[in-house]
């Protein structure tokens, strides 16, 4: 078992590494790419830097100080979190059992901007199968995504729901096919209904052979509930998924520790809200990888 797993390898989760590590808790960190840090053509605004940096230096210099030090790192899709006492995290390449976890992927992501989907949210439009699928026995859902976390959003709603629906939107899927759950690629128009989602209309080149014959004279697709799984789970998503609250403004909410509302469960960086700078994702890290430690520590005293 492991003492404690980072997710991401930005400056939040490469600042709460070097604590970690420091600490002798040999933490091991998932990383699933560069993330913000790619925007940024030129920083100049952080200590230490003679002369400005990209995103992309910035992100190869954390990674190259992470890797000297011994700090372990994983290329992996992160998928979901589950476990009680202990955490599980569920990658592309496996699942790592964990007493503390430090989320430090970024902020939340932006809804997709497909019509119906913002003015559906809690009626009928869902970011997090585990929290959700429960309302949806034995009704017809949709996921939208293309992507591994869409197929494990589905198969996390199939287990209730009557059917399940991938919708990628036009893109080619990336993950492998489930028997149990349809896929559809076509262009997705928007998302409809009256008080609640009654389904998605899918765009006028639909091809006729995805869709019955009473569904071809209008493109609708029903659906009771649709499931948002575009891209990778975040920071956000995987804290939602797991239980933890989140802020007003849908932020993951932390203390003065960057401890989250869930024992061990530690969050940093852009996705706790506030001056999305890298130095306060360099002082969140530093916190969340001290008091994993403290956390780890306290455990193993017991």
């Amino acid at each position: 078992m492991e003492k404690v797993i980072i997710i991401g390898a930005g400056p939040a989760g490469i600042s709460a590494a070097l604590y970690a590590v420091r600490g002798n808790l040999d933490p091991l960190v998932i990383n699933n790419g560069i993330g913000a840090l790619e925007k940024a053509e030129k920083i100049e605004n952080y200590y230490g830097l003679e002369h400005p940096l990209s995103g992309q230096e910035l992100y190869d210099t954390g990674i190259a100080q992470t890797k000297a030090l011994g700090v372990r790192m994983l290329d992996a899709q992160v998928l979901g979190v589950g476990g009680f006492d202990t955490f599980v995290v569920k990658t592309t390449e496996g699942e790592f059992e964990t007493q503390s976890l430090i989320l430090a992927t970024g902020s939340k992501r932006a809804a997709p901007k497909i019509p119906g989907v913002k003015e559906f949210e809690g009626k009928g439009v869902s970011y997090c199968a585990i929290c959700d699928a429960f309302f949806y026995r034995g009704k017809d859902v949709a996921v939208l995504g293309n992507g591994d976390f869409a197929m494990h959003e589905a198969k996390e709603l199939s287990n209730t729901a009557s059917t399940v629906t991938i919708y990628t939107n036009g893109e080619e899927p990336e993950f492998t096919p489930e028997e149990n759950i349809s896929v559809n690629t076509m262009k997705i128009q928007s998302v409809e209904g009256d008080d609640l989602v009654s389904g998605i209309r899918l765009a006028p080149d639909v091809q006729a052979q995805e869709m019955s014959a009473e569904q071809q004279a209008n493109n609708f697709c029903p659906a009771d509930g649709v499931f948002i799984a575009m891209g990778i789970a975040g920071s956000t998503e995987i804290a939602r998924q797991m239980g933890a609250e989140l802020t007003e403004k849908g932020n993951i909410k932390v203390n003065e520790n960057m401890e989250t509302t869930i024992p061990g469960l530690y969050a940093a960086g852009d996705c706790t809200g506030g001056l999305l700078q890298v130095a306060k994702a360099v002082y969140e890290g530093a916190q969340a990888g001290i008091n994993a430690g403290k956390y780890v520590r306290s455990l193993n005293k017991k």
